[in-house]
């Protein structure tokens, strides 16, 4: 019997530590290749921030000294990078799940992120929607959803003090939080587990650790999961998309 939200999933533990443009752009080749859905937990060369796609460059210049900036692809607002444990799902157009709407798959999977989290020993929760601004829903109602011509986007990270519906929530504060996009190539979900904020913590350098939630939140999303490593040809793709995209001051300064 299927257990979680994918009936199969590849993981793609990523050990390398990588620029905050690589990151973003291996996401993005990781969204045009992949045949199943596929999560792949990453690290951060160095201390990083990285900002939604309708940010303001100026409101996060005065880190350009101290942090490697970033400009996502996704919406939503500012989050470091460091100390978190990051990950990206993507969901490919011919998987059951892309055809559920954006919210959907984002509680689904922030679910599972809490049912791995219990495990763990904490005790999380979702935020509700009574009393908590639906980020996706604002973003959508102000016409400012990042997707293709006649796909939709819900969600963004926001700040880490303002939670939006399905974010995970420990003794009342935001501990993870996630943007989307959705093309016709697949949807990607780019999220963050901020260790700092909880008292989730990882035990060595390998992102397969953290007490082991890593390897908790993907047998929560599946039963049937396979680790692979990351494929050259997408390493090479994305080495491409960090020159002309992320890796371009006209991209991280475009608004």
């Amino acid at each position: 019997m299927t257990k979680g939200l994918f009936a199969a999933l590849d993981i793609y533990y990523d050990d390398d530590e990588h620029s905050a443009a690589m990151n973003m752009a291996i996401d993005e080749a990781l969204l045009d290749s992949v045949a199943v859905p596929s999560i792949r937990f990453y690290r951060w060369r160095s201390p990083a921030l990285s900002f939604g796609y309708f940010g303001k460059f100026t409101d996060v210049a005065d880190y350009l000294a101290e942090r490697d900036l970033v400009r996502r692809w996704t919406g939503g607002g500012i989050v470091f990078h460091g100390e978190d444990l990051t990950y990206s799902i993507v969901v490919p157009p011919s998987d059951p799940v892309f055809s559920e709407s954006s919210s959907s798959i984002y509680e689904k999977i922030h679910r599972s992120l809490a049912g791995a989290l219990v495990a763990n020993g904490e005790h999380v929760e979702l935020a509700p929607v009574a009393g908590v601004v639906d980020a996706g829903s604002a973003k959508l109602a102000k016409g400012t959803g990042v997707s293709e011509p006649g796909y939709n986007i819900d969600r963004g990270y926001g700040c880490f003090a303002n939670p939006v519906r399905a974010d995970v929530m420990l003794n009342g504060r935001k501990i993870a939080g996630a943007a989307q996009r959705r093309t016709r190539r697949g949807l990607l979900q780019q999220g963050t587990i901020q260790l700092a904020i909880g008292r989730v913590r990882p035990t060595g350098g390998d992102v397969n650790l953290g007490n082991g939630l890593a390897q908790r939140f993907t047998e929560e999303l599946s039963n049937n999961c396979k680790t692979r490593n990351l494929p050259d040809a997408v390493r090479y793709r994305a080495q491409e998309i960090v020159a002309q995209k992320y890796g371009t001051e006209d991209w991280l300064r475009k608004r």
